[in-house]
């Protein structure tokens, strides 16, 4: 693995952190959005990630050639619903409601949402660092020869 393939695998872990922002933020700003149906009311969603590997050593005729793996970054394998209940509120006034004065609320926790938004952003952050690094320590070996 050379020092390039940092910035491919950090490139990734951003990629793949800025659709966890964007779909958080998308919870966040239906979090209070009501429906009179079960099935038209907004759902949490939420991407699932998988590691992408590279064979460590090409060719390798190993006994242990399934754990010579090295990770070469992160895809989004897609994002999916939370299929958790709703809450339903009796609210017989609301414009929303239906026959039986029933609104429902989507799943989301804001509480829960908050906590991964930061985990989110402090993992992109942790990326962006790494990218420096890998930077800093190129241009270090640049130096040497002078």
């Amino acid at each position: 693995m050379s020092l390039a393939s940092v910035f491919n695998i950090a490139g990734t872990g951003m990629s793949a952190q800025s659709t966890r922002l964007n779909t958080i933020s998308s919870n966040i700003a239906n979090a209070e959005t009501v429906s009179s149906s079960i099935d038209k009311t907004y759902r949490a969603r939420h991407p699932v990630f998988a590691t992408m590997f590279q064979n460590a050593q090409q060719g390798s005729d190993s006994l242990f050639a399934d754990q010579d793996q090295a990770g070469s970054g992160v895809q989004v394998l897609g994002v999916i619903e939370d299929q958790s209940s709703l809450t339903p509120r009796y609210e017989p006034n609301h414009p929303a409601a239906d026959a039986s004065g029933y609104v429902y609320y989507p799943n989301v926790n804001v509480v829960e949402e908050m906590a991964d938004m930061i985990s989110a952003s402090r993992a992109f952050q942790t990326n962006v660092e790494m990218m420096n690094t890998a930077k800093q320590m190129m241009q270090r070996v640049l130096t040497l020869g002078q």
